[in-house]
């Protein structure tokens, strides 16, 4: 584990890498599940703050390992089988995402022991991969050695959080600073010790492949959202064909908008301003699996099992996209260090096509119908892009460039 090159031509992301990305199919479905169940009772409070939590659990794990991977993934025997006791980690860990959804609906102590458990797990690999990283790279040993230490002592906090039994609001407190300490460790190793030798554009790919898996939670509520329909009309209706009309299209425009961001190419000019890139990302991902939050309470509302209405339900899903778009316009901003006021009027487009959606679903139309209006917040976006918006994008690359 001597280091991959940074600078190695057509490196794309390898099987073992998709395979363990499958793990966290599991874990987003998860978090979006249970975030839908206390929308649907109306127990906003426990839905935002156990979704925020876990997700940012889930989102850490697979930043860790893609990172590492992408610096030191040399594919041998040891590599694969480190990956596979990560894998099982994120496993365990998406099984305690319903035991801290229920904790905090309860009021008492924060329950992350199962989270924490598949963190034990995870974490073994990683420490071993790291400390055999500082083995093998004498150049970048001191870098190696800071990151499983940052690991390590995080890990060790974590598991005293556990016995520690405390009220929830000062577990909270705690778990703040945890994480805080969690997003310095990268920054604390590279920036004092070195860079380890992650490829821009082998990390760019990694994200975007994770935005498509996280994709697949809007797919799901939308498949829930028309089988509710169906079921309750008992046949195929407009209604129906406007939910799969208006999901897929919100699937496809979320995707297109997203890769317009040129990634990799900046991230090669500008190892830099990897830090608010990748950690804004945290956002990005948990914004696509609340759409599917949302869209799962909406098939709710259609078969009458939830506590709320369709207002409600479909602000539960044009909130998220907001987020979505919010973060993806400033994520690029702050990648390539220039701001175009063009993307202001795009995004003004964006919110108040959502608004529109908002005020139709009051007004009575059909969940469908609005879900088809949400879909067409990105699409201004895609259209404004592919119109005028990628002229902009080439000519500040060349300004960049320079």
């Amino acid at each position: 584990m001597t280091g991959r090159d940074p600078q190695e031509r057509h490196r794309a992301s390898t099987p073992l890498e998709l395979l363990f990305d499958l793990t966290f199919v599991v874990a987003f479905s998860q978090i979006s599940g249970q975030a839908a169940h206390y929308l649907e009772i109306g127990d906003l409070s426990t839905a935002l703050s156990a979704f925020a939590f876990t997700v940012f659990a889930v989102t850490w794990a697979w930043i860790n390992y893609s990172w590492l991977a992408s610096a030191y993934d040399n594919d041998d025997i040891f590599f694969r089988v480190a990956t596979l006791v990560e894998m099982v980690g994120v496993l365990v860990l998406a099984l305690g995402v319903p035991p801290v959804f229920h904790s905090i609906a309860e009021g008492g102590h924060l329950d992350n022991t199962v989270v924490v458990a598949g963190y034990v797990i995870m974490r073994v690999a990683a420490i071993a991969l790291w400390l055999r990283a500082a083995a093998h790279d004498a150049a970048r040993r001191k870098t190696c050695l800071a990151y499983a230490g940052n690991i390590a002592i995080a890990q060790v906090f974590w598991v005293v959080l556990i016995f520690l039994n405390l009220p929830i609001g000062t577990t909270f407190a705690i778990t703040t600073v945890l994480i805080l300490f969690e997003l310095a460790g990268p920054v604390f190793a590279e920036l004092r010790f070195g860079r380890t030798p992650w490829h821009p554009h082998h990390i760019g790919e990694r994200y975007g492949l994770l935005v498509i898996i996280t994709l697949g939670e809007i797919i799901l509520g939308t498949i829930l959202a028309i089988s509710a329909v169906v079921e309750a009309e008992h046949e195929w209706s407009v209604e129906a064909a406007l939910l799969a009309l208006g999901g897929t299209s919100l699937v496809f425009a979320l995707w297109w908008v997203y890769f317009t961001m040129p990634s990799g190419t900046l991230l090669a000019r500008h190892p830099a301003r990897a830090w608010l890139w990748g950690y804004g990302h945290i956002i990005l991902f948990g914004s696509l699996v609340g759409v599917g939050a949302g869209l799962h309470v909406a098939a709710q509302v259609i078969s009458h099992e939830a506590h709320v209405d369709a207002a409600f339900a479909l602000i539960c899903v044009a909130v998220p996209v907001l987020v979505y778009e919010i973060m993806l316009f400033t994520l690029y901003t702050l990648l390539l260090r220039r701001f175009d006021p063009f993307h202001i009027w795009l995004f003004l487009g964006g919110v108040v096509v959502l608004a529109a959606a908002v005020l139709a679903v009051s007004a009575g139309a059909s969940i469908g119908t609005a879900l088809l209006i949400v879909a067409a917040s990105p699409v201004v976006t895609v259209v404004g892009y592919e119109t005028v918006g990628y002229r902009h994008q080439e000519g500040a690359l060349e300004a960049d460039a320079r």
